[in-house]
This record gives C-alpha cells, structure tokens and sequence, in this order.
C-alpha cells in the first residue's frame, strides 16, 4: 500500500521535510515514488513553509494511497 507521508532532511536542529509517496514498507528516509511537496517549520514566511502538489496528491489518494495525520494536518493548513 502507498502512504503519502514525511521525509527528513537536514541537519540536527534544522529539520527539512520532503512530502512523499512511498510504499508503506519502506524505511522513512528511504526509496519513494514521487516527491509531492515540502514541508520547512523554521521559514519565515509562511508561503515558504508549507508547498505542496495538491492535484497529484489527491491522484494518489484515487489511486488507493493513504495520507499520514501529519500530511492531512499540513494539507488542511495549506488550504
């Protein structure tokens, strides 16, 4: 099953997150499908903070995939 889900990047500290389609078995930070947006808490603005591919994750959602609380969270606040 795919998961819509974060990825970490970045140093200790200063945490940067990819949003991505990956399969539910894979590790956190490992092999994905797609990068669907990008998530950075510490952006001063808010336009910078949150960017996501709203239509290719409502294809994956169609598609069968599931989104993380986090993920909905984010999408919700993006709107």
């Amino acid at each position: 099953m795919v998961r819509i889900r974060l990825q970490r990047l970045g140093a200790k500290k200063e945490a940067k997150f990819v949003v991505v389609a990956a399969d539910q078995g894979s590790a956190r930070d490992g092999k994905f499908l797609e990068k669907v947006g990008f998530y950075f808490p510490k952006a001063k603005n808010d336009a910078d903070r949150i960017q996501l591919k709203k239509e290719r994750i409502e294809h994956w959602v169609k598609s069968g995939a599931q989104m993380s609380l986090t993920v909905s969270q984010l999408l919700a606040a993006s709107k």
